[in-house]
């Protein structure tokens, strides 16, 4: 079971390929409230990148924010670097790490931090005679190289092991350059970093679950957190001040979601339906009475009519995370603010799948979905109200 949850993880990480609009009208309609500038949608493709697409996402807007223009910043140098520091925990912990494609916003910023970053046209990672990327037999040839490791069968780990898992790197996403042009100007992946003026330092996650003590830091108990990063602790109405705070004041979000539930449409909507008909009020509960659970959730989750959403609360949140139900499925890049036609309240979601579902790549999660759904966000601490920074010890 675990290997299967892990699995529909990775799947639901690269599912751009299979995202497909349909023709039926939806019944919602949108109006933006506030929306901070993006770059251009991407496209992850056939990879389990996610993470560090919209983590770059959201350094590029973070780059427009403080006015240095335009980047297309380049996520396969981001990932060939994770995956170097992650084949050396892996063989360090005896395969006791999540070494699989998916990983964390915070392998971004230490990648950033430790390495440097470079712009997408000197590192494409398209060195395998694709146009777009298909990670299939790259992340199995690279699994299969540190299992074989773990094996021993010499007793110890030669001097060439490291050289090896590099060269497999360097073929298929291409070498991480030591100097490059760009813009007319010679740059190394760490002045490159020093003239784009972000500090990883500055950026912090924050969560809300109650298996751990409010206002203080853990490592989220998730495949993906391989290098054990810690997070915040909020309760969660606190948490949910940030996304409306951060927006409001020029700052987007990167957002850890779970995409598994159905709720979670491919048309580029995601609600949490109320499902229950006793829940229901007045002529809707009247309606429904007598229908099967299974399909009234469809009917909900059709996106034909605007419909009635639960009510989350903290201990929602917490048994979803227990028992399975929310897992660590996707990032994305939450960059603004928007309304349905009854006054809804939704955060407008960049996602990585391409020019796919009614909105072109976009997604509009609703308020109650992010409550519910929301996994962890990395936020620049200056995005967070000052009475939480406080509370929280950040300076």
């Amino acid at each position: 079971m675990k290997n299967l949850k892990l699995l529909l993880v990775g799947v639901l990480c690269l599912m751009s390929s299979y995202v497909v609009s349909q023709t039926k009208p939806i019944a919602y309609e949108f109006t933006t409230v506030k929306e901070l500038p993006i770059t251009p949608i991407k496209n992850q493709n056939r990879s389990s990148t996610c993470w560090s697409f919209s983590a770059l996402s959201f350094m590029e807007s973070e780059l427009l924010r403080i006015g240095k223009g335009e980047h297309h910043l380049s996520e396969m140098f981001i990932v060939s670097n994770a995956y170097m520091d992650k084949a050396d925990k892996y063989v360090r912990t005896s395969g006791n790490i999540n070494f699989a494609p998916g990983s964390s916003f915070g392998d971004v910023l230490t990648v950033w931090k430790n390495y440097g970053i470079v712009p997408n046209e000197v590192m494409t990672g398209l060195n395998y005679g694709e146009e777009i990327h298909v990670h299939n037999e790259f992340d199995a040839v690279l699994s299969g190289y540190v299992k074989a490791l773990l094996r021993n069968p010499n007793g110890k780990y030669s001097t060439a092991w490291k050289r090896g898992f590099k060269a497999i790197l360097d073929e298929y996403l291409g070498e991480t350059p030591e100097k490059f042009n760009y813009r007319g100007k010679e740059y190394t992946p760490k002045s490159f970093a020093a003239e784009l003026a972000l500090n990883p330092d500055d950026y912090v996650s924050v969560t809300s679950y109650t298996h751990h003590p409010f206002y203080t830091q853990f490592a989220l108990e998730i495949p993906d957190n391989w290098r054990w990063d810690r997070s915040y602790n909020l309760p969660i109405d606190e948490f949910m001040q940030i996304f409306d705070y951060a927006i409001n004041n020029g700052y987007t979000i990167m957002w850890g979601s779970d995409v598994s539930e159905k709720g979670f449409t491919r048309r580029g909507v995601a609600i949490v339906a109320e499902t229950d008909v006793a829940n229901l009020s007045g002529s809707d509960q009247a309606r429904w009475l007598g229908v099967s659970t299974r399909e009234l959730a469809d009917k909900m989750n059709s996106l034909e009519e605007i419909v009635q959403e639960k009510e989350i609360t903290q201990q929602d949140r917490q048994i979803a995370f227990d028992n399975g139900q929310t897992t660590d499925d996707h990032g994305m890049h939450i960059y603004g603010i928007a309304k349905d036609q009854n006054g809804t309240k939704y955060y407008i979601v960049k996602n990585s799948w391409g020019e796919t579902g009614d909105f072109k790549g976009i997604w509009y999660a609703s308020e109650t979905y992010v409550k519910y759904k929301t996994m962890n966000i990395v936020v620049h601490k200056n995005s967070i109200p000052k009475e939480l920074r406080v509370k929280l010890g950040i300076k």
